[in-house]
């Protein structure tokens, strides 16, 4: 394994996970102590594994308990937006958690899908578009929603346009094409953040999976009038579920677009079950996404719930998934994949503001990762997913350790 802190990348933000109203309603069934403990152990770097990024959704989605809006019917000028179905449960849970992570968070908000009366079909699930003349509407409806939010002491880091806008599924989604996205980006969300002063929140694209990530990318980063108002280019990893795994995809924007962003922003293991809970191969789903994605030049990375309840849920379409951690709520019992862990070993010793370097190795079987953190110190993240012990060397310049990689392992290198 070869290190060279002389050749350095992207810098690091954070990873986190997703403040869904299934998290938080979860979480708010969770004795005192339980609470603490689940608070601690995914945001105290010293005590637990250090998020520090975090997500959470605009109107409902499949992982809420109900589908819901912030607005009346038919109310194009938003007089009537109210969020106070997000003070009961994910405006107090986003708030504890934000004090667990020493008072900060870098959160960001994604609509899955605007009201019904918006759309040509209609109705908050199975698809449909925005209607033209209720773009501005909806480019509004997000500021109104940031504007909630930091009101009652959340700030907003940041935005994306939508959820998976080339999926209709049975959940709340809404389709935008490139052109649409393009469109609605230039000529009506963008204009409109900058309007409210909000030109500093972080705007992220596509936000849907690696198959079309450069694809979308091109379309909207070559258009000059909306590449002006987009940070970066959100992805998630559900291509894998389909054969493939399209890391390189990563790369090619990378290449391609080197003063934009990229960001995974959602990713989970399903269906759910109590059955294969354990099985090591969860955890190493996330290993080997995290440090291809990391390698390809990703600056953050978002995980899907940040905590479920007994069933993978609470969820209005059935539609159950795994999280790193889940909550038996009639025993008041927190249970922690290995999923949990395999995130550790990154988001416990990267820091925000480190530096991707070098990390090249000599064993096809190892996978690695490697950061120069702004301490000094340099995290080296290994991975081995065989059957084999594998031993190696780490060498950095002149100096080398040797170390051995168990099977079916990961390992943190830090110097």
């Amino acid at each position: 394994m070869f290190i060279d802190p002389s050749a350095t990348f992207q810098t690091f933000l954070g990873i986190g996970g997703a403040f869904t109203d299934a998290a938080a309603e979860t979480f708010a069934k969770l004795p005192a102590d339980r609470q603490a403990a689940f608070l601690e152990a995914y945001f105290d770097r010293d005590k637990g594994i250090g998020y520090s990024f975090g997500r959470t959704n605009i109107n409902s989605c499949d992982f809420s308990s109900d589908i819901y809006t912030y607005v009346d019917e038919g109310d194009k000028m938003l007089s009537s937006f109210n969020i106070a179905h997000d003070e009961k449960f994910k405006i107090p849970f986003i708030k504890k958690a934000t004090e667990a992570a020493g008072g900060k968070l870098n959160l960001f908000v994604s609509p899955w899908s605007p009201p019904a009366w918006m759309k040509d079909n209609n109705n908050m699930l199975q698809g449909g578009k925005l209607k033209p003349e209720f773009y501005d509407s909806w480019a509004r409806y997000y500021v109104r929603f940031i504007q909630e939010y930091e009101e009652r002491g959340i700030p907003v880091w940041g935005l994306s346009v939508q959820n998976e806008p080339m999926a209709k599924q049975t959940w709340e989604s809404c389709i935008f094409t490139a052109e649409e996205e393009t469109d609605f980006i230039k000529n009506h969300l963008g204009p409109v953040l900058k309007k409210n002063k909000m030109s500093d929140k972080k705007l992220i694209a596509w936000d849907h999976n690696r198959d079309l990530l450069y694809h979308r990318a091109t379309a909207l980063l070559n258009d000059r009038k909306a590449a002006k108002y987009i940070w970066g280019i959100g992805f998630h990893w559900y291509e894998i579920w389909n054969g493939g795994r399209q890391y390189e995809n990563v790369k090619r924007v990378a290449e391609a677009f080197p003063d934009k962003n990229l960001l995974l922003t959602e990713a989970c293991n399903y269906p759910f079950s109590w059955e294969t809970f354990d099985q090591w191969h969860w955890g190493e789903q996330y290993g080997e996404n995290m440090i291809h994605d990391f390698n390809n030049g990703a600056v953050a990375w978002t995980d899907w719930n940040i905590l479920l309840d007994e069933t993978g849920g609470p969820n209005h379409v059935q539609n159950f998934c795994f999280a790193p951690v889940h909550a038996k709520t009639r025993e008041g019992s927190l249970h922690f994949m290995n999923s949990y862990y395999y995130i550790g070993h990154f988001s416990k010793f990267i820091l925000p503001g480190a530096k991707r370097m070098i990390s090249s190795s000599n064993r096809a079987q190892l996978l690695t990762t490697a950061f120069l953190n702004p301490d000094g110190k340099r995290v080296v993240v290994v991975m081995n997913n065989t059957n084999e012990t594998i031993p190696y060397r780490l060498y950095s310049g002149e100096r080398a350790a040797e170390t051995v990689s168990l099977p079916h392992s990961i390992m943190t290198l830090v110097y």
